[in-house]
């Protein structure tokens, strides 16, 4: 795998690599980085010298592999190896003056940043979060206090920029003390806006954030491009669960019947597709429309609709009151396990509030995938 330098070069493991050119009138890019080893990233334009040394100077348009990379990453693909190096970094010319922006290593939430300064100059200071954004960095502690400290003295910040400021997103705020930062670093914090599309207009009204910038949304398109990563992570437990459906489906007055596998399972198969897309999709997307606030309830109006539609178009095909019940049970109970699971990634909801409605759903669920399989079973007789 790929190691990437703090000066925005891939050390690569494969010896045969050759590095992209860059544009500089500072130094020769072909004589310091095409050797065998080192690649540039593609994401880096050229490199500007410093007080401190080589900076690399960021590309604010994304390129062809990020927009593959990050369709990818929207899919749980390789999610948690998607990574830039932290350190220092450029976009536009900067200059003593130009404000310093904190961000995450994620590089999703690195793109996403480089992608809203066009025509600006400033410099970005990358934290080690360990490939997490920004948000559930602070609440793990990676996006800290001690990482943005640390970060400013290892880039010797002070030499780069004449004011004593950096500027940290509104979600970072909860891993991030302005006091003891000044007081460890030297360094005033600014709390920007929380949506890096607002960040031009931040700069341009002296650092002063309106109403609207320190407001959260999530509106649909957001809510929309969530719903990948949740089917992503189910899959697997999806493709157990299907294993073990076909196999209960095969149960019956012959002890077991490779026909009824076949027959039933398939029923079966259907139903956990529908509690799937109901939970892990539909649920997600249309959250604020469904009546209630608790999720796991939510999952359960969303997915008695769609159960019912199923049982509705495969009436010929399932046999007796105990088959449809177990059926409607079971492709309800996966739809409100997959929507309380969708908890973590919202704004509506606090930590206590999700431990309490877990608490209060899980067993139920349990023992309602019993009941559900003592029904499926019991109906093949």
């Amino acid at each position: 795998m790929d190691k990437i330098s703090s000066s925005g070069v891939n050390i690569m493991s494969s010896m045969d690599e050759i590095a992209a050119p860059c544009t500089t009138e500072l130094f020769d890019p072909m004589t310091d980085y095409e050797n065998p080893g080192y690649k540039l990233c593609s994401y880096v334009d050229r490199f500007i010298e410093t007080d401190t040394g080589r900076i690399p100077i960021i590309k604010s348009n994304l390129g062809k592999d990020d927009l593959f990379s990050t369709f990818y990453v929207r899919c749980g693909i390789t999610r948690h190896k998607y990574t830039v190096a932290p350190g220092l970094y450029g976009i536009g010319n900067p200059d003593k003056n130009s404000e310093v922006l904190v961000t995450a290593n994620f590089k999703l939430t690195f793109d996403h940043l480089r992608n809203k300064l066009a025509d600006i100059n400033a410099w970005i200071l990358v934290l080690d979060t360990k490939g997490v954004n920004v948000w559930c960095a602070a609440g793990k502690g990676t996006f800290s206090t001690r990482e943005l400290v640390k970060k400013i003295k290892d880039c010797s910040l002070e030499k780069i920029v004449d004011h004593k400021r950096v500027i940290v997103p509104q979600l970072g705020a909860t891993g991030v003390s302005a006091r003891d930062v000044k007081k460890q670093a030297g360094f005033r914090v600014v709390y920007g806006p929380i949506r890096a599309e607002d960040i031009p207009s931040f700069l341009k009204n002296s650092r002063k954030a309106d109403k609207k910038m320190r407001q959260v949304t999530f509106n649909l398109y957001e809510r929309f491009i969530l719903t990948p990563v949740e089917i992503q992570i189910v899959l697997k437990p999806a493709l157990i669960t299907a294993l073990v459906l076909l196999i209960i489906s095969g149960f019956g007055p012959g002890i077991f019947s490779f026909s009824a596998v076949w027959e039933r399972g398939i029923i079966s198969i259907f139903a956990l597709a529908a509690g799937i897309f109901s939970g892990a999709f539909i649920t997600p997307t249309l959250l604020p429309f469904i009546p209630t606030r608790e999720f796991a309830l939510k999952g359960i109006i969303s997915g008695s609709i769609f159960a019912t539609l199923l049982m509705i178009a495969m009436s010929s095909a399932i046999s007796g009151p105990a088959g449809f019940t177990a059926l409607f049970l079971f492709s309800v109970t996966i739809s409100s396990f997959l929507a309380m699971n969708f908890t973590g990634t919202t704004p509506f909801t606090s930590p206590s509030g999700v431990e309490k409605e877990m608490k209060r759903y899980i067993p139920v669920q349990l023992v309602a995938l019993v009941i559900s399989t003592g029904l499926w079973i019991y109906s093949a007789f």
